[in-house]
C-alpha cells in the first residue's frame, strides 16, 4: 500500500508563488509515477504536472494552463515530490492532490487521473487578485 501527504497549501495573492509537497511512503519511491491533480469547485479534475522517473532522463509533462508557470521536481532521499507553482493567477485556485502509479504509464496518459491509483488527501490553494 502507497500513502501519499500533501502540504504546502494556503492563500496567496496573484503572482506570488507556492510550493506544495507531497511525501510518500510504502513502496520503493523510485519506482513511482508521481502527479499533481487540481480540482475547483463544480469542475473536473484537472492534471497539473506529471513525471516518469528514467534511470537517464525522466519524461514530463504538464497541463497547459501551468505550462511555463509550474514545475514538477522529486527528492528521491525524502521520496517526497513538490510542485512550485510560480505567477499564480486567481484561476489557479483549487484543491491540490497527488498522485501515484506504480505501473508504466505511456507519455500520453500521465495527466489522466484514472491512470493513477494511489491519492493523497488534498490541500487547498487560494489565489486573490
Amino acid at each position: 500500500q502507497v500513502q501519499l501527504v500533501e502540504s504546502g497549501g494556503g492563500s496567496v495573492q496573484a503572482g506570488g508563488s507556492l510550493r506544495l509537497s507531497c511525501a510518500a511512503s510504502g513502496s520503493t519511491f523510485s519506482r513511482f509515477h508521481m502527479a499533481w491533480f487540481r480540482q475547483a469547485p463544480g469542475k473536473e479534475r484537472e492534471g497539473v504536472a506529471a513525471f516518469r522517473p528514467g534511470s537517464s532522463t525522466a519524461s514530463y509533462a504538464y497541463g497547459d494552463s501551468v505550462r511555463g508557470r509550474f514545475a514538477i521536481s522529486q527528492d528521491s532521499s525524502k521520496n517526497t515530490v513538490y510542485l512550485q507553482m510560480n505567477s499564480l493567477k486567481p484561476e489557479d485556485t483549487a484543491t491540490y492532490y497527488c498522485a501515484a502509479a506504480l505501473r508504466p504509464l505511456p507519455l500520453g496518459t500521465f495527466l489522466r487521473s484514472d491512470s493513477y491509483n494511489y491519492w493523497g488527501q488534498g490541500t487547498q490553494v487560494t489565489v486573490s487578485s
